[in-house]
Parts: C-alpha cells; sequence; structure tokens
C-alpha cells in the first residue's frame, strides 16, 4: 500500500454502513471481501493490517464474524457510536427482506417468480465468495509458512470433519509457535511499526485504547448496559405473553445459542434445528432447509436463518395471536438476541485487542488464525458451489444454467471490478426473466 487510511467523518461513514447493509450478499466471505475492497483497497479508512488483525480477533468469537469486524472497525474509527452504527445497518436490511421473504413462504408457499430469483442469485453469490477467496487469500497468505496452516485448517474441517473451534485454536497454536521459530516465514509480511506510522486509523482510536484498556468501571458499565438490555425486554415479554409462552422460550433459547454459535451459521443451524425440530417441534425438517436457503440470498449474516426459525416457529404455534403477528414477534426476538452479545464483544474486548498489536508473537498467532480462515472460506466456496452447480450430486450432470452465471458473474466481480451489488441484482434479474418465460 503505497499510502496510508485517511481520516474519516462520522457523516460519510454512516452512508457507507448503511450502504453495506444492502449490499452484503456473499455470506461471510463475501462480505469481509466486500469491506476488505471498499474500506481498505479503495477508500483507504483503515490499514491492511489493522483489518486483519481486528478479523483474527472476531473469528475467535462466536456469532456472525462480519458483522463484528464491522462493529470493529466503526469503533476504531468513531468509537462506541460507531460501532453501533456498523453493526445495526449491517443486518437491519436483512432483517426486513428477510421478514418478507419469510411472510410470503408462509403465506403462500413456493412461488415461481420467488424460486427464479432465488436461482439467479445463487450462481452470483457462489462467484462473491470465490472472488472474495482469491482476493483475501493473496493477502493473508503473503508470508509464505501461513499457505501450509490453510491447507492444513481445509483438510482438518472439508476432509477430516475437525470442529471450527479446535481449528482455530490449533492454528493460532501453531502461529504463536512458528512466529518464534520461524519468524520470516510468518512474520515477513507484517511490519507493524512503519504500518503504524502511516494509519490514520490509530491515531482516532489510539486515546481512546489508552483510556478504555485496564478501566474496571468501563468494563463493569458495559456490563451493566448489556444486562438491562437483555433483561427489560425479557421482562416485559413475560408479564405480557406469560413466562411459559413460546416467545419467552425462544428469547431464553435463542440467547443460548448466540454464545455457542461457534463454527458459523451452518453449525450453529444444525445446533437450533436439533431443538427446534425434534425437541420443541417448532418447525419442520423442510422449514429449516428452506430457510438456509433464504438466508443465503438476502444481505447480511448467513445467522439470519435464526430470524426465519423465529419467524416460522411463531407462525405455526401462535398462541391466541395472530399467525403474522405472532410470526413477526418471534422473529424480532430471535434476531434481537441472536445479535445484541456481539456489540458487548467489540466494546469489551477491542481495546484489549488493540494493545495486542506491538506484540508480535501474539500477532503472529492472529496470523496463524488468519490462514485457517482462508481454509474455512474454502470449505464454504467448495460445499455452497458444489450445493449450487451440483444439486443432483457430485458426478452428476451439473446445472448448466448456474454454471454460466457463475462463470459471468465470477468474471464481472474479479476482471471487470463491477460493484458486488450491480452483480448480484443482475444475477437476480436472470433468475427471475428465466422463470417467466418458462
Amino acid at each position: 500500500m503505497t499510502e496510508g487510511p485517511r481520516n474519516v467523518g462520522f457523516a460519510e461513514a454512516f452512508r457507507y454502513w448503511v450502504r453495506l447493509g444492502f449490499i452484503s450478499f456473499g455470506g461471510p466471505a463475501g462480505q469481509i471481501a466486500i469491506m476488505q475492497r471498499d474500506l481498505v483497497d479503495r477508500r483507504r479508512w483503515i490499514s491492511q493490517e489493522r483489518f486483519l488483525h481486528a478479523l483474527s480477533y472476531c473469528m475467535l468469537l462466536p456469532g456472525p464474524e462480519a458483522q463484528q469486524l464491522a462493529i470493529y472497525i466503526g469503533w476504531l474509527l468513531h468509537g462506541t457510536w460507531g460501532g453501533v452504527v456498523a453493526g445495526a445497518f449491517f443486518v437491519i436490511p436483512s432483517i426486513f427482506i428477510l421478514w418478507g421473504l419469510s411472510a410470503i413462504y408462509a403465506a403462500y408457499g413456493s412461488v415461481p417468480a420467488v424460486a427464479g430469483i432465488l436461482a439467479g442469485l445463487k450462481p452470483a453469490v457462489v462467484a462473491l465468495v470465490v472472488a472474495a477467496l482469491v482476493k483475501i487469500g493473496k493477502r493473508a497468505l503473503r508470508p509464505r509458512g501461513l499457505v501450509a496452516v490453510a491447507v492444513a485448517a481445509f483438510v482438518g474441517i472439508y476432509l477430516l470433519h475437525v470442529p471450527f473451534p479446535w481449528i482455530v485454536i490449533g492454528a493460532g497454536l501453531v502461529g504463536f509457535l512458528a512466529g518464534r521459530i520461524w519468524q520470516r516465514e510468518f512474520s515477513e509480511a507484517r511490519p507493524l511499526a512503519g504500518l503504524e506510522e502511516r494509519d490514520p486509523a490509530s491515531e482516532q482510536s489510539r486515546a481512546r485504547t489508552e483510556r478504555a484498556r485496564g478501566s474496571w468501571s468501563r468494563a463493569v458499565k458495559i456490563g451493566l448496559a448489556g444486562l438491562l438490555l437483555w433483561g427489560g425486554p425479557l421482562l416485559a415479554l413475560g408479564l405480557a405473553r406469560g413466562w411459559s409462552s413460546l416467545h419467552v422460550l425462544q428469547y431464553r433459547f435463542f440467547t443460548q445459542a448466540a454464545f455457542v454459535t461457534f463454527g458459523g451459521a451452518y453449525a450453529v443451524l444444525a445446533y437450533v434445528t436439533q431443538a427446534a425440530v425434534q425437541s420443541y417441534h417448532w418447525i419442520t425438517q423442510a422449514q429449516a432447509i428452506d430457510g438456509l436457503g433464504l438466508a443465503e440470498t438476502t444481505p447480511g449474516p448467513l445467522i439470519m436463518v435464526l430470524q426465519f426459525v423465529g419467524f416460522l416457529s411463531g407462525w405455526n404455534h401462535p398462541e391466541g395471536m395472530s399467525r403474522l403477528g405472532s410470526a413477526s414477534l418471534g422473529a424480532l426476538v430471535t434476531t434481537y438476541v441472536t445479535f445484541l452479545p456481539c456489540f458487548f464483544y467489540i466494546f469489551l474486548g477491542a481495546p484489549y485487542v488493540e494493545s495486542l498489536r506491538e506484540k508480535r508473537y501474539l500477532t503472529a498467532a492472529l496470523s496463524g488464525i488468519t490462514a485457517a480462515i482462508v481454509g474455512v472460506i474454502l470449505n464454504l466456496a467448495v460445499v455452497f458451489g458444489l450445493a449450487v452447480l451440483f444439486p443432483a450430486g457430485w458426478g452428476r450432470v451439473s446445472d448448466l444454467f448456474a454454471l454460466g452465471l457463475t462463470l459471468a458473474a465470477f468474471a464481472a466481480l474479479y476482471f471487470a471490478k463491477l460493484d458486488a451489488v450491480w452483480v448480484v441484482l443482475a444475477g437476480g434479474a436472470i433468475g427471475l426473466a428465466r422463470a417467466l418465460l418458462r
């Protein structure tokens, strides 16, 4: 990078975070790639080093890492309110879009026009994930020793089915030890001191980091605010709907799920589906699968699928309310408790994580984690790509429409460098046109 990041006004950042909420397609890989392209490469709001450092921390947390990365960057630029705006608008558009799709799904079932749009969006999303993988891989794997970590992570998660948390822990340990033994292979692309000098984002966040680090009073205030924001709605819901009602049970269950969502949306969906389908009988297995398909093709975190589960649970069990009212309350409850902890993970931990940037051995550990994430993203690209391009199974005839659209979308994104939102919208329009002309 020849020029350092520049200072950013709050109003300018606000406009960007609102826009990001509408274009954040592609799951975590695509969303991280969009922020990499916009905030590091084009706008230069944050340095590459700082971006990867923040990403490594977010990958350690339960919950949607891309949204947490947005919160982190928003906090770096403009403090607490910057983080609140970035994190909130990352999901607000998808809340309303998925609510509308869920209502159509629940009321009308399979609509040909909607199915056609989804058929066009999915190949575009596959292309977005692959383009993201290439771009992030080029930057995160520049120290040659990290390539082995990425390959090992892919083999572990794809072939050996090693749980995601163990991959992260293992990669961090490998990075830490290798950074001490083979510093050139694991640290040569991270000149912290030189980059710090050229990083205005450091100037914007250094003062608040120094004030926040080691401040027990600040940690207590954040903790109390979190308890109030979680406990207040629960109390109101229990008094209004009854403590044994579906919506109170949803509030408690999805709060628990929010703290065990290591491994991404696919992992948490398996956990939630087991409970919602087998234990509570809120939804059917087929509905859970359909919800994942809708969430994969809407902007925002893939974990938004939990909102669909909450919506369908309320629709199937209205408990004296109208179906739409019960479903909407279920969606609201589920979404609120799923994303609320994300803000507190960042506001509590970010100042301490920032202070670790000068610790080269710890930075090497985070570099190992970042390399492992490249392998994990490759796994997601393979799994999702196979599902879209080979719907009948690997080795069967591929979906030629999906294959052609994926290649065209990748060329538009990677070579023509078109904006992701136009590529995704074009994919949906082509899918709709194809469905209507059949």
